[in-house]
């Protein structure tokens, strides 16, 4: 199985919305890939609950038979749609994928 992992720090003010509306919304249209990508095995989405320096604001987690299903996922029109919202609205993004053992 591969995990799929992604943490994003949104900006204060984008698309006429605060960071809260924007991460709200972000995480909405990633859980609807859930009905849509049925190559998605597990989804979590989470905001930072610690605020700390160096933190990030909200992390992805998705796990995935392989890297074919990822490589679905990826190029996915609704992904990138979800990808592009989320790129109009973020300073700073972080991925990393890996198998599980």
């Amino acid at each position: 199985m591969l995990r799929h992992i992604v943490m994003w720090q949104f900006k204060d003010q984008a698309q006429g919305a605060s960071k809260e509306e924007n991460m709200s919304r972000a995480a909405e249209m990633l859980q609807a890939l859930q009905g849509i990508i049925p190559q998605i095995l597990s989804m979590h989405i989470g905001r930072d609950v610690t605020g700390k320096a160096g933190s990030y604001d909200m992390a992805l987690e998705i796990d995935f038979a392989g890297p074919e299903e990822l490589a679905y996922y990826t190029d996915h029109p609704e992904h990138k749609k979800v990808s592009a919202f989320i790129g109009s609205v973020r300073d700073s993004r972080v991925s990393c994928d890996f198998y599980l053992d």
